[in-house]
């Protein structure tokens, strides 16, 4: 198995990331509570126990609660983060008062944004940042300046990018002498424009195909690491209910189950390891709380490994729902 993008720059991780978005309880400011720490611990320790050491925040996930209580689980439990690479998100902003929710990649909001992870994960350095969403009013040079302060600072060891297009990435780049090693996607068997977009090349399907051209071929080529938010697709095709779902779901939810049984694994491992067989190295964000679904994906790894062509072109065709051009 070939190495992860990320091994090139010298960071050498699980190739499932943990996504914490799920800890802390609701999305208001109200307090933490004990058991909301609890539940943190438990599915941190679910995760170690599946192979996972890399774990994905963002500073509006429970609007600030997720890192907060994984930062006092830290806290209790300071071995753990050895163990571990931590990165987080900004540039998201809700709504306030008459300001509509909007992005923000401003020098000062990032650096206010990083202080306020750091102080809620209750550590020193982040091992990646990531810029959450596409600012429309980004200026390169600004992004630059403030990604250079916080890593001569100490702040933040490596940086990325997610929902990000090629041009987007590579606009940031030619001001940034550091480079962005991670882009975050929505890519799952639910959610296909990533191969549509290529399959569909001068064909007429392609102009209902919303996915940015070259991005994956510029990802690999600059050593990016892709990697896909809700790659299980709330687990439409491994066992949560499927009422009212469209022919394809249904079929792909069954062929799903039937490649598991015959392999002797789990449906999550399957789901994973299709999209792992990519040659993008797609790295899936699981974000599940379920200590069982936690379980279920740790297979998902060999299950990459061992996956046919034919087994993926099934897989494809019939979620697709149409046969290839």
């Amino acid at each position: 198995m070939k190495p992860q993008p990320l091994a090139h720059w010298g960071l050498n991780t699980s190739r499932l990331v943990f996504g914490c978005m799920g800890l802390g309880g609701d999305w208001t400011n109200g307090p933490i509570t004990k058991e909301h720490v609890h539940q943190a611990e438990q599915v941190t320790e679910a995760a170690l126990e599946a192979g996972i050491s890399m774990f994905d925040h963002a500073d509006i996930y429970r609007s600030g609660k997720a890192e907060l209580v994984f930062g006092q689980m830290l806290k209790a439990r300071p071995s753990l983060r050895d163990n571990m690479i931590i990165q987080s998100k900004c540039g998201i902003r809700f709504a306030d008062g008459d300001v509509p929710g909007r992005y923000d990649f401003s020098k000062q909001y990032i650096l206010n944004s990083v202080e306020g992870i750091l102080k809620r994960l209750g550590i020193e350095t982040l091992d990646i940042l990531l810029l959450h969403r596409p600012d429309p009013l980004m200026e390169p040079d600004e992004v630059a300046e403030v990604i250079e302060s916080l890593y001569t600072s100490g702040k933040v060891k490596r940086f990325g990018v997610s929902n990000m297009s090629a041009g987007q990435i590579r606009f940031l780049q030619q001001a940034s002498s550091q480079p962005f090693i991670v882009n975050q996607l929505e890519i799952s068997l639910a959610h296909l424009h990533f191969l549509d977009q290529g399959v569909h090349i001068n064909q007429e399907a392609g102009t209902s195909v919303n996915f940015a051209d070259g991005l994956l071929e510029h990802c690999h080529t600059e050593h990016i690491q892709v990697q896909a938010w809700s790659p299980l697709a709330k687990g439409i095709f491994s066992g949560q209910p499927i009422d009212g779902a469209s022919e394809a779901v249904r079929q792909t939810a069954a062929l799903v189950a039937k490649l598991a049984q015959q392999k002797e694994t789990s449906q999550e491992a399957i789901v994973l390891g299709w999209l792992m067989r990519h040659p993008s190295r797609i790295q899936p964000v699981i974000g599940t709380t379920n200590l069982q679904r936690i379980v279920a994906c740790r297979d998902a790894d060999r299950q990459a490994d061992l996956m046919t062509r034919e087994e993926w072109y099934q897989l494809y065709v019939s979620a697709r729902g149409v046969k290839l051009p």
